[in-house]
């Protein structure tokens, strides 16, 4: 949620006038990029996830990162890198978890796609997730410090979405660039065109 701060004023030449009450974003919309590979019973799966999550910093000093797409994920860490690379290794244990559990490809995938379309109970953080989108987007507030050097990305032009593929198919060919190193980014203040 967005806290409001005091206006100032401004000298607009010959006039003083008011700037807007500068907005505060509590709760920091991310944008979350995995590509993965799970061993299951007679398969390997590619995983490639591209997500939603919301960071913030709480009470206990920590930066909590709260998914949104997948939902049922939640991990903090002392800065916002660690907190990443913690919600990361908990996505990685879930995935092999399903792996575990499911006896086919085919119901690995489609356990996967549930894990990862699933709301959360009330979808709250869907909501404060399009609302700091939203609160970003009317320009009037900037991310703060432990974001500055983060890519900006327009969630319009990268979608929340899951793929799952069969790589032990016969015939299937690897390349370096099938590698995707795990980041994240936050959206741009613009719309996609």
């Amino acid at each position: 949620m967005a806290s409001t701060g005091t206006a100032r004023a401004l000298d607009c030449g010959e006039f003083v006038c008011e700037k807007e009450s500068m907005t505060e974003l509590n709760n920091h919309p991310i944008m979350v990029t995995f590509r993965d590979a799970v061993s299951g019973d007679g398969f390997l799966a590619g995983i490639t996830l591209s997500g939603r999550a919301l960071i913030r910093k709480e009470d206990d000093g920590k930066w909590w990162m709260y998914g949104v797409r997948p939902a049922a994920l939640a991990e903090s860490g002392t800065t916002v890198d660690e907190a990443f690379s913690h919600f990361h290794n908990r996505y990685l244990e879930t995935l092999f978890d399903i792996a575990q559990e499911k006896p086919s490809f085919e119901d690995f995938r489609q356990e996967v796609e549930r894990f990862f379309y699933e709301a959360d109970a009330n979808e709250e953080d869907e909501r404060l997730w399009e609302e700091s989108l939203k609160a970003i987007r009317t320009g009037k507030i900037s991310p703060p410090e432990e974001f500055a050097a983060l890519e900006r990305k327009s969630p319009d032009t990268n979608p929340s979405q899951v793929t799952i593929e069969r790589l032990n198919e016969e015939g299937k060919r690897f390349k370096p660039s099938d590698n995707v190193k795990p980041s994240y980014s936050i959206p741009s203040a613009a719309m996609a065109a």
